[in-house]
């Protein structure tokens, strides 16, 4: 049996970088609600970032059944879009005159312990009962360790499809691997065929010059000789 040509794909619940995405949606949303005016644009702008970094990490994953390039692709717009909203929440800060936390400040250090930890319970008071400066760090804090490890997994994606090739190579390997156990069988019934050893020997020494004919051919076509 040759390789199959549906990878193995979907799992993007256990991936990090959807587990940290899921958890910046959800606080986006919860930050907007609080912080920002009815009718600004920037409400809509802020959660259809956050919201299209998630679902492209599901696409992507969900893609990679047929095409690791797609995959490949949408886990990048993922990245471009939470850097999109990474910028949004900076905005915010320089446009009310609050502080960015350093990121090896203590502060800084509290929120990139907070993002480690990965659950939106945890995230959930800050967002919900906390000023919005600190809403807003720990959205930021959070945004730039998810595009770190998404830029990580890009590079993964980048080595593997180099390396593996995508779906159009596994089917070409497929059917290639599927003429030569054809070729097998129908060998394999032509000498089975054979009633006595003078039958196989002659047998065999015609598909020997069947394949030294075929090779001809072929050293022909490509200029060999």
């Amino acid at each position: 049996m040759g390789a199959s040509i549906i990878l193995p794909h979907g799992g993007y619940k256990n991936l990090l970088t959807y587990q940290k995405s899921d958890i910046i949606f959800r606080g986006t949303s919860v930050f907007v609600r609080r912080f920002l005016r009815r009718g600004d644009r920037t409400i809509d702008q802020m959660v259809q970032a956050a919201r299209s970094g998630k679902q492209n990490i599901v696409e992507g994953s969900e893609a990679a059944a047929t095409s690791k390039e797609t995959e490949l692709k949408l886990t990048n717009v993922a990245k471009a879009s939470l850097e999109e909203l990474l910028e949004d929440y900076l905005d915010y800060l320089k446009t009310h005159n609050l502080q960015e936390w350093p990121k090896n400040s203590r502060k800084g250090l509290a929120a990139r312990r907070l993002g480690r930890e990965g659950a939106w319970e945890g995230f959930r008071p800050h967002m919900e009962e906390k000023s919005d400066e600190v809403a807003a760090n720990l959205m930021i804090s959070l945004v730039r360790q998810c595009t770190f490890l998404l830029t990580r997994q890009i590079q993964h994606l980048e080595a593997d499809f180099k390396l593996h090739g995508g779906i159009r190579e596994r089917m070409y390997d497929a059917r290639r691997a599927s003429r030569g156990e054809q070729w097998d069988k129908a060998a394999y019934s032509r000498l089975a065929a054979a009633k006595s050893p003078e039958a196989l020997d002659a047998c065999l020494r015609e598909m020997c010059a069947s394949l030294r004919r075929m090779a001809t051919s072929l050293k022909r076509r490509n200029r060999w000789q």
